[in-house]
């Protein structure tokens, strides 16, 4: 199950972690180091799984992110049913973003995406008025454009709404598809095997991050690609 933000929680640690950073950050002389200010003040991670995925999808990169110094209490996913339209899924990530914010007193935050969670994604920042609130979008082998497997499973609506051509696609990528101050980049694979075609991944105006072979499911786990996802968060 994804963690449902407790905003109380979240106000009360938020100082202490701040203050404990604080404090191991002065030198000698009195200055505060900028690396553990910036360090203190991680922009929380909301993570947007994909078709038929769950808040496991992502145990892994919580692990790695925390790793790199991000706290529990900053990663966040979303869960949401993959039969559904996009567009409910989309209303329930509005509200969702609510609560992190709330709850953590963050005003931004990053999402992740992979697969299916890049059309979420997009239909909340660009349908749903959520770019002001997000700081940066990490979409890793999404369906930003669509996917022709998603002809397996027309029965769903998400799925007819990720067949290359679909109006929900047509309408979500009319205009800027990197728009606001967000800063957007993508990663995707020849080898990926589910999103087809692969490039469909890519997005006008990001970093587009052609990973030489990776299997679709794969993105969710390595090391190298994390890596990078961490790296982009950062700046």
């Amino acid at each position: 199950m994804s963690r449902t933000p407790d905003a109380s929680a979240g106000r009360r640690l938020r100082p202490a972690l701040i203050a404990l950073a604080l404090a191991g950050a002065l030198t000698a002389g009195g200055v505060l180091a900028d690396s553990h200010a910036e360090a203190a003040e991680n922009t929380p991670v909301v993570f947007v799984h994909g078709y038929a995925g769950s808040a496991a999808n992502w145990s892994t990169a919580k692990s790695s992110f925390q790793s790199a110094g991000y706290s529990a209490d900053d990663l966040f996913t979303y869960t949401y049913t993959s039969a559904q339209s996009n567009k409910t899924s989309a209303e329930g990530l509005v509200d969702y973003v609510k609560q992190v914010r709330a709850a953590t007193g963050a005003g931004k935050v990053d999402i992740v995406n992979h697969s299916m969670g890049g059309m979420v994604t997009s239909w909340y920042l660009k349908k749903l008025g959520g770019q002001p609130y997000v700081k940066h979008v990490a979409s890793l082998a999404g369906a930003n454009h669509g996917s022709y497997n998603a002809s397996s499973c027309q029965t769903n609506a998400s799925c007819q709404e990720m067949l290359p051509g679909s109006s929900f696609l047509t309408t979500v990528n009319s205009g800027d598809e990197t728009p606001g101050d967000t800063k957007y980049a993508t990663w995707y694979s020849p080898c990926d095997g589910m999103i087809s075609p692969y490039t469909s991944t890519k997005l006008n105006g990001a970093t587009n991050h052609a990973v030489a072979c990776e299997r679709h499911m794969a993105f969710l786990t390595d090391s190298a690609t994390l890596g990078a996802v961490k790296k982009f968060l950062a700046t």
